[in-house]
């Protein structure tokens, strides 16, 4: 049986009750809903804020981390005096502060094959914020699993997609990407960048989605892919069909309980230090200090790409961006010692495995990246 709205509730929806496709019984099946939301960053903000002004009765928000002064350009739940709180505590705040009437659960613990069915059970619908690979398989397998629809959508720059995969009606995500892309392959938004306004776009559309299939109305995006492109304002579908030989969800599965992902996406767990290369290959910014002030320096590689220079350098590296390492290893003398470094720890470890696969051995990373050694050495520099 539905609840009953207050009368506070019926002044707060009116203009969804005076929509047909809505009305009173709508509103009612929205109260009587959940939404666990896995991410509270750039996706995650829009979702949660529509879905809680929406009035969805319960909403489950899932993050391990606390807000950056460098996510409020785009993670619009939280604001300035909300840095170095948790994510999910400050979500949590500003949504129960847009709509006192909801019941917001926060979970601050990463979402990991150890703890995914305990946080997803009694909820209706899984929204996907995240921005990793493990997380994103993970999240699928256990839709599927559970028979539960997983509204997906991701971002990179000006471009984002938006799906609804739902196994019971439609292809999953295993069945468009069988396998993960190599580790490091596809850069995160920390090193790539966003434009600020992209994850609101997308969001919004995987708000739009969680809604519609809430509501039971509408033509959903299960078996289309929706590409978006900020800069010429471009949508575009594409048609998604099951594989026959999805490893989940097909006929045949061999993926019938949760993995590690971490380990089937070979990147490291969440107890690995980030912008680290592991303890052999690290140099920390004070021990490069001072092995750069000693009478036989290493010479330095900064793979950031050209125009992160103007934000911050360390005089004398030599600029080779990451995407063109492989075809200028020529320009680089391996009986040389050598420092990598980036914006943050993220390329430069993977410029370590590059160099390593081609039989470079005198080499190093900056543990942290150039954003550390502005920290800890230099800080005349502007951490980004």
């Amino acid at each position: 049986m539905l609840p009953e709205l207050t009368r506070e509730e019926i002044l707060r929806y009116s203009r969804h009750l005076l929509i047909p496709d809505v009305g009173l019984q709508g509103q009612r099946k929205l109260k009587a809903s959940s939404a666990l939301l896995i991410g509270t960053g750039g996706l995650g903000s829009p979702v949660a804020l529509y879905l809680a002004a929406a009035g969805v009765g319960h909403i489950g928000l899932v993050d391990y981390d606390v807000v950056d002064e460098s996510n409020l350009q785009r993670q619009v739940v939280h604001g300035t005096w909300n840095v170095g709180q948790l994510k999910v505590e400050s979500a949590r705040l500003r949504l129960l502060d847009l709509n006192p009437s909801i019941e917001v659960e926060a979970y601050n613990e990463p979402f990991t094959s150890l703890n995914a069915m305990r946080i997803a059970e009694g909820y209706d619908i899984l929204i996907d914020g995240t921005d990793n690979f493990p997380t994103r398989y993970l999240t699928n397998d256990l839709c599927v699993l559970t028979g539960k629809p997983n509204v997906y959508g991701a971002v990179y720059r000006f471009d984002g997609q938006v799906s609804v995969y739902y196994a019971r009606e439609g292809p999953c995500y295993r069945c468009l990407f069988p396998e993960p892309p190599p580790p490091g392959l596809v850069p995160s938004c920390a090193d790539a960048g966003v434009l600020g306004i992209l994850p609101g776009t997308i969001g919004t559309l995987q708000a739009t989605e969680t809604l519609k299939f809430l509501l039971g109305i509408g033509t959903s995006l299960v078996g289309r892919l929706l590409l978006y492109n900020a800069l010429d304002m471009s949508f575009e579908y594409v048609r998604l069909k099951k594989n026959p030989n999805c490893k989940v969800c097909g006929p045949n599965p061999t993926v019938t309980a949760l993995i590690d992902y971490n380990e089937f996406c070979g990147v490291p767990g969440v107890e690995h230090d980030e912008g680290s290369a592991g303890r052999e290959w690290d140099i920390t910014p004070l021990e490069l200090s001072t092995q750069l002030h000693s009478t036989n320096p290493p010479h330095l590689v900064d793979v950031r790409e050209p125009h992160e220079l103007a934000i911050s350098s360390i005089p004398g590296a030599q600029n080779i961006p990451l995407g063109e390492l492989a075809g200028r290893l020529s320009s680089l003398d391996s009986a040389e010692e050598m420092v990598l470094f980036c914006k943050s720890g993220t390329r430069s470890a993977r410029a370590l495995e590059i160099l390593v696969s081609a039989g470079f051995r005198k080499l190093k990373h900056l543990n942290g990246g150039i954003n550390a050694w502005a920290r800890q050495v230099d800080p005349s520099l502007p951490v980004y």
